[in-house]
């Protein structure tokens, strides 16, 4: 091994999973002076937010629709220290929950509680009255310092609400974030999301839309900062089991066999449970009891289409109307007349199957976009990840970083104060670095 990492005699420390959590553990642990290899199945790195080939639309596409917002300072530094210059590849704007015939919040420029004060009391469609309830409701969520009984849900937390406040503010918020509908979503995680992003400093609540693949936002530029730091970086081969060594681990892998004072396990619950099981059987156990909330993206084209915002909200429901939110990727990417639906917490319309949802998905584009649609619809891609976040309840249990001696877990699944966010991931694969030392 050559580079910094190996003139200063670190730790050998084995990552597995190249996902956003993989990579921040692999980058800080290289920058800490550690000894990095880098293990993952897949060919590309990247994880459930990465760039997928298709020869239908020039520029290609995502394995999903990710935003980032102001609060995730880790995942733009992270981004920074590799060469990705957020500024260039993320589009800035304030928070908005935009329908497109005008309804819903969109916050002017400034700090987060001035903005969403002047933005709740010009919204002339809701009634003074329903604006006075909400404004109460956060008032109190402030004054008790975003803390609420663990066993709340979201809709139990907000019940006070005004049903048209809680169909068009809520409710969108509450999936977008948790990826788990309000009737079981949990209300202490909601809260710590709203303090952090909404009640935050300046610029925390605002939307950072990609511009650009989602791989050149991280795993591109970390896998070149990894190879010029001298890690190793082993794309395409899977760890298919661990046993205890004298210093640490041995790691028997598809290509061979490998030692490691420290490991690193970034990969998914599942694949991480199967490498502990015969170690750890209660955190294997824990790991795989989560439960999981699928997401569909639906990408379509219009051409000349160009929407009103970036990202605008839709009304959304589990018979007819499948999205809660569309993304235009003409304005984000120049993919011009690409349209992308997104359908979080989509268990119910994964039941339904793929022609049902793309249905669904056209007819409530058409009807909800009217004339902002310039051409007629046609499906490029229906891409579900059935697996794409935990399901956050209230007082789940999440599996601890800690595994066993010198094993550790690292992702957005593990222990936390964050839902499946790329900011969990990324701040749990970085705390997982620096336990290394």
């Amino acid at each position: 091994m050559s580079g910094p990492a190996a003139e200063r005699g670190g730790l050998t420390v084995a990552v597995v999973g190249a996902g956003w959590a993989g990579l921040a553990a692999a980058v800080e642990a290289t920058r800490l002076g550690q000894q990095v290899h880098l293990f993952d199945t897949a060919a590309q790195a990247g994880g459930r937010a990465r760039e997928v080939a298709d020869s239908r639309v020039p520029g290609g596409l995502d394995n999903g629709q990710h935003i980032l917002i102001g609060a995730y300072t880790e995942t733009l530094a992270l981004m920074r220290r590799v060469g990705a210059d957020p500024d260039q590849l993320l589009l800035r704007r304030p928070l908005s929950m935009a329908y497109p015939d005008g309804d819903g919040l969109l916050l002017p420029p400034g700090a987060a509680v001035p903005a969403f004060l002047r933005a709740v009391w010009a919204q002339h469609r809701w009634p003074w009255a329903e604006r006075m309830s909400l404004l109460r409701e956060v008032v109190g969520w402030r004054l008790s310092g975003f803390r609420c009984a663990p066993r709340l849900s979201v809709a139990e937390l907000t019940h006070r609400l005004p049903p048209r406040i809680r169909e068009t503010l809520i409710d969108p918020l509450c999936v977008a974030a948790l990826n788990t509908p309000s009737a079981s979503a949990s209300a202490s995680v909601f809260l710590r999301v709203m303090r952090d992003a909404l009640f935050a400093g300046p610029g925390a609540a605002d939307l950072l839309l990609p511009r650009v693949r989602l791989s050149a936002l991280l795993p591109d530029p970390a896998r070149r900062w990894l190879g010029q730091a001298g890690a190793h970086v082993h794309l395409g081969e899977r760890v298919q089991q661990m046993a205890r060594a004298d210093r640490g681990w041995q790691l028997s892998t598809s290509r061979g066999q490998f030692s490691a004072q420290w490991v690193i396990l970034a990969c998914t619950n599942t694949e991480a449970a199967r490498l502990t099981a015969a170690h750890q059987p209660t955190w294997a156990a824990t790991a795989l009891g989560l439960r999981h909330e699928p997401i569909t993206t639906v990408s379509l084209h219009s051409a000349g289409t160009r929407l009103s915002l970036p990202m605008l909200a839709l009304r959304s429901d589990d018979h007819t109307r499948p999205g809660q939110f569309v993304f235009d990727q003409g304005q984000l990417c120049g993919q011009d007349g690409l349209l992308t639906l997104v359908i979080s917490g989509a268990a119910p319309w994964v039941a339904r199957g793929t022609e049902a949802t793309v249905q669904a998905a056209m007819a409530q584009l058409q009807t909800q976009l009217g004339p902002q649609l310039q051409g007629p619809l046609s499906v490029v891609r229906l891409l579900t990840d059935k697996r794409a976040t935990f399901s956050c309840t209230p007082a789940m249990q999440r599996p601890a970083m800690e595994v066993a001696d010198q094993l550790l877990a690292a992702g957005d699944y593990v222990e936390g104060p964050y839902p499946a966010t790329l900011e969990g991931a990324v701040r749990s694969g970085l705390l997982a670095a620096q336990t290394c030392l």
